[in-house]
This record gives C-alpha cells, structure tokens and sequence, in this order.
C-alpha cells in the first residue's frame, strides 16, 4: 500500500515538477528530483527490480543543483551580453506572468513585449537597442527554462519507467 501511494506522489511531483519548470515560482528541477526520491523508495518497499538506483539518486541531485544554480545565473549573462538591463529581466518576468493568463503560449511573446517595453521606457533606450537588450533577456530566459524542462522531462521518464 505505501509503496503505491509513494508511486503516485512521485508522479504528481514529476507533473507538477515539469510545469515548474516553465512557470515562474515552482522549483521543477528539485519536485522532480523529490519525486525520484520517492518513486526509489516506493519502489524499494515493493520489492521491485529498482531500476533507480543511489547513484542515480545522487547523480540527479547534482544534475538538478547544478541546472538550479544555472538558471538564476545564465538568463542574468545574456542579458548582460545583450546590454539589457535589471528592468528588461524584470519587464519579461511580468510578461511572463501576464502571458500565463492568456494563454500558455502567450508567455512567449508577452515575456519578449515585457522586457522591451521596459528595456524601452524605463531604461530611455531606442527602439533598436530596446529590442536586442529584450531579445538577449529572452533567449536567456529560454536557455534557462529549456535547461529545466530537460531534466524534470527526464527524472519524470525514470519514475515513470
């Protein structure tokens, strides 16, 4: 019985971990790594041939720091690179965040109008360096999330087979 119910809460962390790993808030990476955590046990207490094993484990807990210590780092270096701004990664954040309420493929395009719209009148530049400096937050952005969603997607593969 607790191994079952260790097996749906890992699978309910994998999902809500995916989803983390695109909306703003939710850690992906480390719900899914719990996840795995608990699909080990669960499978562990069943007598199941384990295919996760503590190395695995232990693996995908440096994986997932390492990813979760990127993301905060890497979005931060594009926009530099691109001459954005705090505020341009600011303005795609709450583009983001507006875009999740249109729809899930708003946030694409919100994220980008947010950070040039804030790279723009907040930060006085032109149009043109506005929009590398919204294009550069963006695709830091989007390197980031990838990064995220790549990892919870495969620790959601190893609890569900």
């Amino acid at each position: 019985m607790w191994s079952t119910v260790l097996i749906v809460i890992a699978i309910i962390l994998a999902i809500i971990g995916i989803i983390g790993s695109i909306v703003p808030g939710l850690p992906g990476p480390p719900l899914s790594w719990i996840g795995l955590l608990m699909a080990f046990f669960g499978r562990n207490i069943a007598d199941n041939a384990n295919k996760i094993t503590v190395t695995c484990l232990i693996i995908w807990l440096a994986i997932t720091v390492i990813v979760s210590i990127l993301d905060y780092t890497i979005p931060a270096k594009f926009t530099k690179l691109a001459g954005g701004t705090k505020a341009g990664s600011n303005g795609a954040l709450i583009g983001m965040i507006i875009g999740i309420f249109l729809t899930p493929i708003g946030m694409i395009p919100c994220s980008l109008a947010g950070a040039f719209l804030a790279e723009m009148f907040q930060e006085n530049k032109s149009a043109a360096d506005a929009f590398k400096s919204a294009l550069g937050t963006f695709l830091g952005f989007l390197v980031g999330t990838g990064m995220k969603l790549i990892t919870s997607v495969t620790m959601a593969y190893y609890i569900v087979f």
